[in-house]
């Protein structure tokens, strides 16, 4: 079972498979391998203690950062997430720590999450993909439907009173007018914007 990875300079956590979407572009839909792992398929997801463990046989010193991105929203846990954040902001106070997230946790929980992460995450990274519910409906096929795009803009917003850095992403595919109306729409939120790379 691969809880912990590399991509590039970073560390990845792997603690679920759930998601609420089903993205087109997603690499799960393409295979099981990424980065350094070669399945991030998990037979069941791990406890706090043993995403910990896992985290400290690395070296972190060698790490820009570590990231929480599997093969699952990582916000579904986002009470086990904070728990290893919380351990590992105490005993190692310089690790910076990133979220990669659909945004969708207040739907997923049903309450106001992004209090949650006062002082345990360092950059919260949406992905926000399309400009309208609609589109968004389309592309990520969300199991909340329509609430979905609104909700993780809503999300973000409010997630920048907690976290220090809040970035709206988009995947390079979708286009360079729709790529401008997600721009608009970070820079309303008042929030980063980038336009990342897709991974085929």
């Amino acid at each position: 079972m691969t809880i912990t990875y590399e991509v590039g300079n970073s560390l990845y956590v792997n603690i679920t498979n759930r998601c609420p979407n089903a993205c087109e572009f997603c690499v799960r839909t393409h295979g099981s391998s990424y980065g350094t792992a070669e399945s991030l398929w998990l037979d069941r997801e791990p406890s706090v203690q043993e995403i910990i463990e896992d985290i400290e046989k690395r070296d972190l010193s060698r790490y820009k950062e570590l990231v929480f991105c599997g093969y699952g929203e990582p916000l579904e846990r986002i009470d086990e997430l904070c728990a290893v954040s919380r351990a590992l902001k105490e005993r190692h106070p310089s690790l910076k720590i990133r979220v990669n997230t659909n945004g969708l946790s207040d739907l997923i929980h049903g309450r106001k999450t992004a209090p949650q992460l006062k002082g345990l995450v360092d950059v919260l990274s949406i992905s926000l993909n399309s400009a309208t519910p609609e589109d968004y409906d389309r592309i990520c096929h969300p199991k909340f439907g329509l609430k979905a795009h609104p909700a993780l803009l809503q999300f973000a917003k409010e997630a920048k009173a907690y976290v220090p850095r809040v970035v709206l992403s988009v995947v390079d595919t979708i286009g360079k007018e729709e790529i401008e109306k997600c721009r608009v729409l970070a820079e309303t939120a008042g929030t980063e914007f980038r336009v990342r790379k897709y991974i085929p």
